[in-house]
């Protein structure tokens, strides 16, 4: 039998065109003679649907168009993921898996393991479902499973060896995903994914979300595995494709195997085009603004933005002031060049001199401050975003994840913005992109990456004036924020008493700045937003 991995792009919600996206799938399987076909988790809806699962009428136009897909279906099998309405006491839905043949549901598998962690809340919605067994189609005997239930290291059960259990002769084991991509994750994945498949003996067919959804980037990369973990078909990251497996070559000892997908920067940039551009056009904007300092954020930001939506929906806006080195102009002019988007200067001088004589009266007999820096921020931040609003263009801002951590940005100035595409993306791995941007040419001209940093609001300023060197902070926060470790924990690894406490006090201090922020892309293991979980106001300092 042949039996084609579809790894599609739904929009949450819009069961119309996700129907129509799921019979065009089962068509091409059908017409590459496929006996079976099999979909991501909540297929027809989108993953994750959060809080629209409570709303009655989400449920009825899901089951509708459900009813209507299962009508259709004729001698191929479909398997794909529904939210399922339950009666009883406890949650009011299963997160459940399908077989459909001629017109039927043949199997219903529900959901064991509910992961209520990071930027997953599923118990908040779903009940968890019974242990599932191995069932018969077309000659073969099936396991089914849905995303978590393959991932049991931090539960006291395991839904696969449970399936398992006095059940011999299994053929096939299949999971159904929606599993959000992070740098690191693909390593992760194909570790447990080969481990399953050599411990049980089993080959394994993994189908995979893909697409961008607000935060979020799923990666496809969906995967046949034979009973020895070796990779049989792949397929591609970060866009929709239907992979058709042979099971003859599946179930074979033998035979050439395909390169498992391994994380990269090229990965990293993958995701973070992927994200932008489904947020932008899922959303319904075409066209993207951006405040093209000279710095290697902006210019990072404007390469992701030119390869997602193409250079000519791009804007590119320099705003000098009287502090703006001419070499950041020069270079800002330069990178919208070779990157072929339209480039516009706009000096702040005279607003910033408007402001000083507006407040003047108010500020007498005191120095310039932060205050003054932050205001040239703001006056930028209200330009950026006329531009957004006179032309229909997303503002996308581009401070990077270092920099929202200890608060080294501005609210309502450059925190300004609808999307912050590097927000999740620290320093250090941005002058590692730039250099991977560049790899076949200088796109991003190369005083770009060499210059120290700067936000240049005031004269010969650097951030390393009030920061300590990136390739200090980034590691200080990846122990802090992605590993949990204390500050102790952390000083013990080689680092300073009073710049790791230095560092944790400025995340305390600015998590009002981050709950203000625009959203952002996720590509680590632990992203701002709604995934991180903290109050504003605590008194915890470890």
């Amino acid at each position: 039998m042949k039996i084609a991995l579809a790894q599609i792009n739904p929009i949450i919600g819009n069961f119309t065109s996700n129907r129509d996206r799921v019979a065009e799938q089962i068509r091409l399987a059908e017409e590459a003679a496929c006996g079976l076909i099999i979909f991501p988790e909540l297929t027809l809806c989108g993953y994750p649907p959060q809080d629209l699962l409570e709303r009655p009428a989400f449920l009825r136009a899901h089951d509708e168009v459900l009813e209507e897909l299962v009508s259709s279906v004729g001698d191929i099998g479909v398997i794909l993921g529904v939210p399922e309405q339950r009666q009883g006491k406890g949650k009011p839905l299963y997160n459940s898996a399908l077989l459909i043949h001629q017109g039927k549901v043949l199997h219903r598998v529900r959901k064991q393991l509910l992961p209520t962690y990071d930027v997953f809340d599923e118990s908040r919605y779903f009940e968890p479902g019974p242990s599932s067994r191995p069932f018969s189609f077309q000659g073969l005997r099936l396991g089914l499973t849905i995303c978590e239930d393959i991932w049991p290291s931090q539960y006291p059960l395991d839904p696969v060896v449970s399936l398992l259990q006095g059940h011999e002769g299994l053929d096939l084991l299949i999971n159904i995903s929606a599993s959000p991509y992070h740098h690191g994750k693909l390593t992760e994945r194909n570790r447990l994914l080969t481990t399953l498949c050599r411990e049980h003996k089993l080959p394994l067919l993994y189908v995979n979300q893909v697409g961008g959804q607000d935060s979020l980037v799923f990666d496809g990369h969906s995967l046949a595995l034979n009973r020895r973990g070796a990779c049989c078909a792949a397929a591609s990251g970060f866009e929709e494709e239907l992979v058709v497996v042979d099971l003859e070559e599946l179930g074979g000892q033998t035979g050439e195997s395909t390169p498992l997908p391994e994380d990269s920067l090229a990965q990293v940039e993958q995701a973070l085009v992927l994200g932008l551009r489904d947020y932008l056009h899922k959303t319904g904007f075409q066209r993207a603004v951006i405040g093209l300092s000279g710095g290697i954020d902006s210019a990072v930001t404007a390469v992701l933005a030119a390869l997602a939506l193409g250079p000519e929906n791009v804007l590119c806006v320099a705003l000098p002031s009287p502090y703006t080195a001419q070499m950041s102009i020069d270079d800002a002019a330069a990178l919208a060049k070779n990157l072929g988007c339209a480039f516009e200067l706009l000096p702040i001088a005279s607003a910033m001199e408007a402001y000083g004589s507006m407040l003047a009266p108010l500020f007498v007999g005191r120095e310039e401050d932060v205050t003054e820096q932050n205001l040239q921020a703001r006056i930028r931040g209200n330009l950026l975003m006329a531009l957004s609003n006179k032309f229909g263009s997303l503002l996308l801002t581009t401070g990077n994840k270092s920099e929202m951590a200890v608060g080294y940005c501005t609210l309502y100035g450059d925190m300004s913005g609808g999307l912050a595409v590097l927000a999740d993306v620290p320093k250090v791995m941005v002058y590692e992109l730039a250099r991977w941007m560049n790899r076949a040419g200088e796109v991003i001209p190369e005083r770009i990456i060499t210059r120290a940093p700067s936000a240049e609001l005031k004269p010969d300023q650097a951030d390393q004036d009030d920061l300590p060197p990136y390739e200090v902070l980034d590691p200080i926060l990846s122990a802090y924020l992605e590993e949990h470790l204390s500050i102790e924990e952390i000083v013990a690894r080689g680092f300073a008493q009073a710049t790791v406490e230095d560092i944790v006090r400025r995340i305390r201090i600015n998590e009002h700045k981050r709950k203000q922020a625009p959203l952002g892309l996720k590509v680590t293991s632990k992203a701002f937003g709604y995934g991180r979980r903290y109050p504003i106001v605590h008194g915890f300092t470890g």
